[in-house]
């Protein structure tokens, strides 16, 4: 039998096309030093400033990256378990950036900063990942922020409205309910989800207690708002290393939504929740301290303020071509004493499109929300407001400003003119009716009817006591009784097309009104 020489050439070609390389080239180091979360390594030449890098310990790989490019050596620091990191172990080269998992199999979940759950709940099969540290979209891609966030607290949609692609800062010392407002926020979103509307909403915990978060989702889930909510915690005991990137891991969780709309032509918008971001300035100060970078004011490396600005500039309202998602952000930040000329509260302030002061005396004399609406300022969320609480919202503002300065004569006890006397008393009741309980947040068309009768004077024979009271009869009774006009106004979102309607229906429920606390 013969075999002819093309046969030959044909099994030989055949045989080499199946043949695949095992060899794989890598670029390894050395651990020369380790310690608090960073590590130094030595032989890494060719490392890039941020690349992905893979420790290899005794007790498996942990993942870290490059922070510091220096003549012989780098500074790493590490994401895990960075005690099981020793000196003279192997160190690899990825190549890569820092991702984390991104997608619908989030929502629901409490994940740590690199995607791991948290919840003893199952592993998450994510099918995409995006780098957590990028550009910022640019000014084409954008477009102004038109649209409201409602938070469901009368104080802030009246009066420091937030649109949809804004930054609004949630400022104040500790313990005066800045988490509030934002648990607040998120629970209101629920009327949407299901809907074109729908928010997706991340909340980023750093530095928090275990047993704080904890409580947290669980308030998330009594209200039904884990449905379409992603939790991501990097603990008060989790290393510097995780409070550092943990903000950026949520905005990037956030933007695989907003971009959705790119694709299906369906925008998504998110909400992200940073709580808070001192603590990722302190995280990120200690970070660079042991790394040996020079320290500035206060103690913290030059370049804390450009720490959050380039998280914060990822908000965007996306423009029509690129599907037309948001990223709202409402970062949280914590003052000592009231300080908010302090250095990283001003650098936020500067990077925000305004904010929202919450005062202690405010909160301890009962007021709360404790919002201070004089130095309280939303620089974007007028043009985005819905126009029926745009109608009503001026008077509201004017009929506090006034009481405020009107207060302090009054405690002097000076005979008062009756005009004045009108102005304390109408004041007096609309600081009694912007206070609201915790989680239980006002549609959109309960405020503007509530602060509508306030600011017609219709609560102002009534005592201070019984005003709460006769806000919550009236809601209802516009959801029964009164249903036709109430939908009409949210139909038409005008008060000028229903104003002696609506005036009407108020006094039929307030001639049948009789306080219990008279």
């Amino acid at each position: 039998m013969k075999i002819r020489s093309d046969e030959i050439a044909s099994v030989i070609k055949q045989e080499i096309s199946q043949y695949a390389s095992q060899l794989e080239m890598s670029e390894v180091g050395r651990v020369i030093q380790v310690g608090d979360g960073v590590a130094r390594v030595y032989g890494l030449s060719n490392a890039m400033s941020g690349e992905l890098l893979e420790f290899q310990t005794a007790a498996g790989s942990v993942m870290g990256q490059v922070f510091n490019l220096e003549l012989d050596s780098i500074g790493a620091v590490i994401y895990g378990d960075y005690l099981s990191v020793k000196e003279g172990d192997l160190v690899k080269a990825t190549g890569r950036l820092l991702e984390v998992p991104v997608g619908e199999a989030l929502l629901g979940r409490v994940v740590d900063p690199l995607g791991r759950p948290l919840d003893d709940g199952p592993a998450i099969q994510a099918t995409e990942r995006r780098k957590i540290d990028i550009i910022a979209p640019g000014i084409a891609e954008r477009q102004p922020v038109t649209e409201p966030l409602q938070t469901g607290i009368k104080a802030i949609d009246a009066m420091i409205p937030i649109g949809r692609g804004q930054r609004e800062l949630i400022i104040g010392d500790r313990k005066t309910g800045k988490t509030a407002v934002a648990i607040d926020t998120i629970i209101n979103q629920k009327q949407y989800w299901g809907t074109p509307e729908a928010v997706v909403c991340i909340y980023v915990a750093v530095g928090q207690k275990e047993s704080t978060v904890a409580g947290t989702v669980e308030t998330l889930r009594k209200n039904g708002a884990m449905d379409y909510t992603i939790v991501v915690s990097a603990g008060a005991s989790d290393p510097a290393p995780m409070q550092y990137i943990a903000p950026y891991s949520g905005c990037a969780m956030g933007e695989y939504f907003m971009w959705l709309g790119k694709q299906n032509k369906t925008p998504k918008h998110v909400l992200c929740i940073y709580d808070d971001l001192s603590k990722q300035a302190v995280a990120y100060r200690q970070l660079s301290l042991v790394l040996r970078r020079p320290p500035g004011r206060e103690a913290y490396p030059g370049d804390v303020f450009y720490l959050h600005s380039r998280l914060l500039e990822r908000a965007t309202k996306l423009s029509a071509e690129n599907g037309g998602g948001s990223l709202t952000a409402l970062p949280v930040i914590e003052t000592q004493e009231g300080d908010v000329s302090a250095y990283i509260p001003t650098n936020v302030i500067s990077i925000t499109d305004g904010q929202i002061y919450l005062e202690p005396e405010l909160f301890f004399s009962g007021v709360r929300p404790a919002i201070n609406v004089g130095i309280s300022v939303s620089r974007v969320g007028g043009n985005a407001q819905v126009k029926a609480m745009k109608q009503i919202a001026g008077s509201l503002r004017l009929d506090l400003a006034a009481y405020r300065e009107l207060e302090a004569f009054a405690q002097l006890g000076t005979e008062l003119d009756k005009a004045t006397q009108r102005q304390l008393d109408r004041g007096a009741r609309m600081v009694e009716l912007l206070k609201q309980p915790q989680f239980v947040p006002f549609h959109v068309i309960d405020q503007v009817i509530s602060i509508f009768a306030g600011s017609k004077g219709f609560m102002d024979d009534l005592p201070v006591s019984s005003v709460r009271e006769f806000e919550k009869g009236l809601l209802e009774y516009m959801r029964g009784v009164g249903k036709p006009v109430r939908d009409e106004l949210e139909q038409k979102k005008d008060i000028k097309a229903v104003e002696k309607k609506l005036e009407e229906a108020i006094r039929a429920f307030k001639s049948m009104f009789k306080p219990s606390k008279a």
